[in-house]
């Protein structure tokens, strides 16, 4: 949302009306910070009482006779009380049974009920309970009903927060099964690059890439596949992951008089290097990894800036990602 033009009703010289400008504006960012604290203290606060009423709703079905309908008369009750405030349907509360049940083992549930309130989110590991507390409502629920493991699960969560993830781009990679992907492409960064960079390529690339976003139908060949990538350069970018800015498409090199093409190239802010993708519609084999070190190295002759580390090489096939990490040539 844009910046409401601010409001000038004093008249003062240049110099004052700029600094009060400034103070204003200071005061602005106070106001912004505060109001962002409290919102997600009240998520918090919201999350440890879902995740009570989870245990509570659990703990009733395994030791009260209530009958199956007891859920829908507690939301009914409940809304009665209270009016005016949201999540207190049947289909919430089930979805609060649901959180519990997920992160808390069935073992120590008689415990844990024992616990609350005193201790939120009692029976998750801690840090863990730290990180579940600091996202909204909306991602929980994505993330609990599609993930198959808590550790699949923390994942999302520490990529919600680390990238900023809205709901709408977590439910994209919950469906495009990112935790599976991630740092599974093949590669020997391992054996050619010092730690921690290699490690951090490893998480970087994913394997297979999905392209679900291009609705392509066969048979198409690799400039049908690069055009349709460039179109949708956004989405292309959103699946490729975190830190990938796209520098441009068939990008020409010429050594000793040859022309030579790069089918799409990248520039890694975090790797702090740039990253060639050659495109092959055929099943990947072993003569594509050669192509891609002559490749790289091109491009490390033509452009061998100071401040960037070696190219990474990706060569996209019909059946398999594979990416090459390359020195550049000796001298």
């Amino acid at each position: 949302m844009a910046e409401p033009t601010m409001t000038n009703i004093l008249t003062l010289p240049p110099g004052a009306l700029a600094e009060y400008q400034e103070w204003v504006n200071t005061i602005k960012q106070r106001v912004a910070s505060a109001r962002l604290r409290v919102a997600l203290a009240a998520s918090s606060e919201l999350i440890a009482l879902y995740y009570e009423l989870g245990a509570q709703i659990a703990d009733r079905e395994v030791h009260a006779r209530w009958g199956s309908g007891f859920i829908d008369a507690f939301s009914k009750d409940l809304r009665q009380t209270f009016p005016g405030i949201g999540g207190l349907s049947s289909k919430n509360l089930r979805y609060c049974r649901a959180f519990f049940r997920f992160y808390c083992a069935p073992a120590i549930w008689q415990q844990v009920v024992a616990k609350l309130p005193d201790t939120p989110l009692v029976g998750v590991d801690a840090d863990l309970a730290t990180l579940l507390a600091r996202i909204p409502w909306g991602h929980h629920i994505h993330i609990f009903t599609k993930c198959r493991s808590v550790v699949e699960a923390r994942f999302y969560v520490e990529q919600t927060l680390e990238q900023g993830w809205s709901r709408d781009v977590l439910a994209l990679q919950l469906k495009s099964n990112l935790y599976a992907r991630a740092g599974k492409a093949v590669t020997n960064f391992s054996h050619t690059l010092p730690l921690p960079q290699s490690d951090l390529a490893q998480q970087t690339l994913k394997d297979p890439y999905t392209f679900d976003f291009m609705t392509m139908t066969a048979p198409y060949n690799e400039l049908d596949v690069e055009r349709k990538l460039t179109q949708h350069i956004t989405q292309f970018l959103l699946e490729l992951g975190k830190g990938f800015a796209f520098i441009g498409r068939q990008y020409h090199l010429e050594v000793a008089g040859n022309d030579y093409f790069i089918d799409l190239l990248f520039y890694h802010v975090t790797l702090k290097c740039y990253v060639v993708v050659e495109l092959k519609n055929r099943k990947f084999i072993p003569e594509y990894a050669g192509n891609s070190t002559f490749t790289c190295r091109l491009w490390t002759a033509c452009l061998n800036a100071a401040t960037t580390s070696p190219p990474l090489d990706c060569c996209c096939a019909a059946t398999k990602t594979t990416s090459r990490w390359n020195f550049p040539c000796a001298t």
